[in-house]
């Protein structure tokens, strides 16, 4: 199969996986979905206690690799039932001005799924002078159920409980250019990708240099996703996420990242070195940046203390944690990296 036709399946898989719900918190069908695609790619992962798929790609025991990329989203938290039935709501990251009259599914623990609207409370412009005011979840934003309710009680009555977990409709959808609009392309679209790197990989029996593993964390949206999970002789991890694309940076949606350094500080040298000479190597239409908000989970990984050498890559990705952006050439480009990256073992480069 041609770099087009991984294109292709890499965003088939994207518009599957991005269509499961999975705040962070819920996972497990996502978790399960990965797993079984790669049982079906005729690898063997499993299902960390934690939440979390791990699997190993082959290759032989020396200078063992982990890609990582996560596949928790943003998403909320019923904070409290209101008197008029209606949801407050404790965020997980959300981006305010983004998810304004976004539709959502709010998970309750015993009860089902019911759907709302995030809306500005006393929403409407023709009622409320101050309906410009700021908007601020915490304090002046809820959940309008799709349901009749017109107290606390009724709520109650459907089962929805404070903690229930709040998902939002991602709005996947790619255009006849190729750009894809989605929320959580961070980071479902690099858990596609190294679905297709999986594939590749059987479909043209490769014999790695050295053993590659792949973790698909759940938690790196709160922060602690590579705390767990990656091999203890590992000696090199690749988190592999989305590429910052916005002001002051080289990156575009068509291109692969590099990220050099983050919030958390620098990535190791040789590995971005050993990055930029296989994008040299295969072509790759890429970038080096520095992300000045960011981390990832090859970062936690040596914030806990894992002993290897750490490096960051992704697909450039615009609007980030909002109404993301990015571009079918951007995950093959991402794709092809990585292909390259994996061809001879570079941790002596």
């Amino acid at each position: 199969m041609e770099l087009q036709g991984y294109k292709s399946y890499i965003a088939e898989q994207l518009g599957k996986i991005v269509n499961i719900d999975s705040p962070t918190g819920y996972t497990d069908e996502v978790a399960a979905y990965v797993a079984a695609e790669l049982t079906r790619l005729g690898y063997s992962p499993r299902i960390l206690n934690k939440g979390g798929v791990f699997v190993s790609l082959g290759g032989p025991q020396q200078h063992p690799l982990t890609l990582l990329a996560h596949a928790d989203t943003l998403g909320a938290v019923v904070a409290g039932i209101k008197a008029d039935g209606r949801l407050s709501i404790s965020n997980i990251d959300l981006h305010m001005p983004s998810v304004e009259t976004e539709n959502v599914r709010v998970i309750t623990r015993f009860d089902g799924t019911y759907e709302g609207t995030i809306q500005l409370e006393n929403a409407s412009v023709h009622v409320n002078p101050e309906v410009r005011a700021e908007r601020n979840i915490e304090k002046n934003v809820e959940i309008v159920l799709d349901e009749m309710v017109k107290t606390d009680e009724d709520t109650k009555k459907l089962g929805i409980l404070p903690g229930d977990l709040i998902a939002l409709d991602p709005r996947f959808r790619i255009t006849e250019k190729g750009y894809i609009k989605s929320r959580f392309l961070d980071d479902k679209a690099s858990v596609a990708i190294l679905l297709g790197l999986a594939k590749y990989l059987k479909d043209e029996q490769v014999e790695l240099p050295r053993r590659v593993d792949v973790l698909i964390t759940v938690f790196e949206e709160i922060g602690h996703g590579g705390a767990f999970g990656i091999p203890r002789d590992a000696v090199e991890i690749i988190a592999v996420d989305m590429g910052c694309v916005g002001t002051g940076l080289s990156c575009k949606e068509e291109m692969v990242s590099i990220c050099t350094k983050d919030g958390s500080g620098v990535y190791n040298h040789h590995v971005v070195n050993n990055l930029i000479r296989a994008a040299k190597e295969c072509e790759a239409n890429y970038a080096v940046d520095i992300y000045p908000r960011y981390s990832s989970d090859a970062s936690c990984a040596l914030r806990v203390g894992y002993d290897v050498r750490a490096g960051l890559i992704g697909p450039g990705v615009y609007a980030s944690h909002g109404y993301e952006r990015s571009h079918v050439d951007g995950l093959g480009e991402t794709f092809k990296l990585l292909v390259q990256y994996l061809k001879k073992d570079r941790f002596d480069d």
